[in-house]
Formats: structure tokens, sequence, C-alpha cells
């Protein structure tokens, strides 16, 4: 059985956190190295997380203040 990469199981764990209400909308998520070095995995990888889940809605960029999450009312839900 094929396993899931990992830039998928850390999304997909954000979005749990947020469903368990663990995250609120306009929570700041930490950096990109912070995220990384918590999930031991490269930023690289933590990157693809947050273009995946700024795909979905489920964050939002500010340049220059962080990322952050969003009301998942506005999430995109994937078919």
């Amino acid at each position: 059985m094929p396993t899931t990469p990992d830039y998928i199981r850390i999304a997909d764990d954000l979005i749990a956190a947020v469903e368990a209400r663990k995250l609120k909308p306009e929570d700041k998520l930490p950096s990109i190295a912070q995220m990384a070095a918590d999930y031991k995995v490269g930023t690289s990888t933590i990157q693809m997380v947050y273009v995946r889940l700024e795909a979905l809605r489920v964050i939002r960029r500010h340049q220059g203040k962080g990322v952050f999450v969003t009301d998942p009312k506005t999430w995109m839900r994937e078919p």
C-alpha cells in the first residue's frame, strides 16, 4: 500500500486541527522554517503544504505578516 506523501499528510493534519477547533479562523500559522522543524521535514515540503492549503482556501497569506487560517465556511471542498 503506498504511503501518503508528507505534504498531504501535514495538510490533512492542519485541516483536522481546524475542524477540531484546535486552530481557529484568523489564527496565525508558524513560519515555514518552524513548521518544517515541528514536522521534521524540509522547508520545500511545508511550501507544498501551504500551496495545497491555499488552493483549498484553508489559509491565506499576508505579505510581510504571515499565514492565517480562514473560516471553514469559505473552504473549497475536494470532490
